[in-house]
């Protein structure tokens, strides 16, 4: 056997194990199971292990040295508190999202009593807490932490990316209350100017430290090296490689990833983002370069009914209700014909509606001087590719006609969506993987990367 690395997933329904032989820039093997997080992490990954070693015969010690990323326990719960919605609320947000982060719940102002209360009952691991520019208002996020630390027990790690003329005194408010605080620099130190890589880096570090253990992840320690990061962020790491490249291994250029899972269904967007038209004016916070965005009422296990909606009634085949339940019973994998069928009407839907909600938006605007464009968000009509992961798209018997969905339509042309790209797909399922082998061997992960993406 050669130079072997082996990288887990542990999903909110499967739990998925790639083998990759390095020294061939082979991909080996790669299984899944159903998770088994609300009973024991440990169950799924050794029944998962017993189908790798009956296809490739390795030995405990390549378990050992396996590393992991996780979405499984709810993923990583954040809340952010910001000050103003558009800015720096809206930059926890993003810096948030970025780490790999579910967001449960968004506060913008002087929190009140009731909202701080809804704070606790969302039982978030990370309250993220931002507000004001470097030496500019210090009053919204003082008040804030001074109402987060009246909560109890719920809310344990409170990360503080905010105006750092208020971090000592946050500091001493929220630790005094018995909070785990982690100051780190602010997410918008000058108005308008994102700044989100180092709490990106603070959340995960959190992740890592306290918050795998928190939801019974670290139970795998004894079998494995360690979970090194959430799946978002190993599948955005993926998604910035491809864009970029590594060594000899040329990039794509900008690029839209859309990840269609159990749970939830995220897009990345490696691009700019400028508009492509030059009078076009821009307005809000600065768009990241690389950019996620996470729809958690566009699961393919959890949404099933949300999803049907979207279709539309008028749309639905015939059979289309019984299929639903079929595949409702069954974790969302088909069987018979008209159950592929149903999944991709879904998987399409998912991928519209996601694509919809990340894309830039046009807004027509009229002044003395005639009517003007304004451009919120991202222009990816330029976008060159749209690559498809997650089961539903992975494993589709018809993976183009689901990720069409992302594509523009001159219906709706004020919706920034890819209007000429090309398609892949990940028909192995391995993005996860390679995000997390980007770490240590970016060339490999990159020349992987392009060995194992499929044009469709």
């Amino acid at each position: 056997m050669g130079e072997v690395r082996v990288f887990i997933d542990f999903g909110s329904t499967f739990t998925k194990v790639v083998v990759f032989d390095l020294s061939k820039e082979e991909l080996l093997a790669r299984v899944q199971v159903p998770s088994t997080v609300d009973r024991d992490i440990t169950i799924g990954l050794e029944e998962a292990w017993r189908l790798v070693r009956a296809e490739v015969g390795l030995g405990e010690e390549e378990l050992r040295q396996a590393v992991a990323c996780s979405s499984a326990a709810g993923g990583l719960r954040v809340a952010c508190v910001g000050l103003v919605p558009e800015y720096t609320t809206e930059a926890a947000r993003l810096a948030a999202l970025g780490a790999g982060a579910k967001i449960v719940g968004v506060y913008s102002y002087e929190l009140s009593e009731a909202e701080a209360a809804e704070v606790e009952e969302l039982v978030p691991d990370i309250v993220l807490l931002t507000g004001g520019t470097d030496g500019g208002n210090r009053k919204v996020i003082l008040h804030n932490a001074r109402l987060l630390a009246r909560t109890g027990d719920r809310i344990k790690n409170i990360v503080v990316a905010g105006n750092k003329a208020a971090h000592d005194e946050v500091r001493q408010i929220l630790g005094g209350a018995g909070k785990n605080v982690i100051l780190t620099r602010n997410v918008m130190p000058e108005f308008g100017r994102l700044e989100v890589e180092p709490c990106n880096r603070t959340i995960r570090e959190l992740f890592l430290s306290r918050i795998t253990e928190a939801k019974g992840i670290a139970r795998v320690r004894s079998l494995i090296r360690g979970v090194v990061m959430p799946t978002p962020a190993a599948v955005l790491e993926a998604a910035r490689l491809l864009a970029e490249g590594a060594g000899d291994c040329p990039g794509l250029g900008e690029l839209l990833v859309v990840d269609v899972g159990g749970a939830t269904t995220d897009v990345y967007s490696v691009a700019r983002g400028l508009p492509t038209n030059p009078a076009v004016v821009t307005v809000g916070l600065a768009e990241p370069y690389v950019k996620r965005t996470v729809e958690g009422d566009l699961g393919m296990v959890h949404n099933l009914e949300t999803l049907r909606e979207i279709v539309g009634a008028g749309e639905e085949p015939e059979g289309f209700a019984e299929a639903l339940g079929d595949l409702a019973a069954r974790s969302g994998i088909p069987r018979t014909e008209r159950e592929v069928e149903t999944q991709i009407m879904l998987a399409r839907a998912a991928v519209k509606t996601a694509v919809d909600r990340h894309a830039g938006r046009l807004e027509a605007r009229v002044s003395p001087q005639g009517e003007f464009l304004l451009q919120r968000g991202k222009d990816l009509t330029g976008v060159g590719w749209v690559v498809g992961t997650g089961g539903p798209v992975a494993f589709s018997a018809a993976p183009r006609r689901v990720l069409e969905g992302a594509l523009f339509r001159p219906e709706e042309p004020m919706l920034l969506k890819p209007k000429a790209p090309r398609f892949l797909v990940d028909h192995h399922y391995i993005m996860f993987a390679l995000g997390l082998l980007a770490q240590a061997e970016p060339l490999k992960a990159a020349r992987l990367m392009r060995k194992y993406l499929v044009p469709i």
